[in-house]
């Protein structure tokens, strides 16, 4: 193990959409490299609060009767 006292990142963007990736941010679903640049810290500062999407929506789960009789709402827990 070599420290470079950069913080942990992994990689974000649309080509991350769908795939797997370890706790260093490599790729671990054999569908080979991730072709981007743009890494993000794994800990950073949260969004102000104006930032902040204060709009209530519904998560749609698929199950007719879980969102008829028990709706979820969005970012909210499960």
């Amino acid at each position: 193990i070599i420290e470079d006292s950069a913080p942990l990142s992994v990689p974000v963007g649309g080509v991350t959409l769908g795939r797997i990736f370890n706790v260093l941010g490599e790729p671990v679903d054999n569908l080979g490299p991730v072709d981007t640049r743009t890494t993000f810290p794994i800990h950073r500062s949260a969004p102000a609060f104006i930032q902040l999407d204060t709009k209530l929506s519904i998560f749609e789960t698929g199950i007719k009767v879980v969102d008829l009789l028990a709706p979820y709402r969005r970012r909210w827990k499960i």
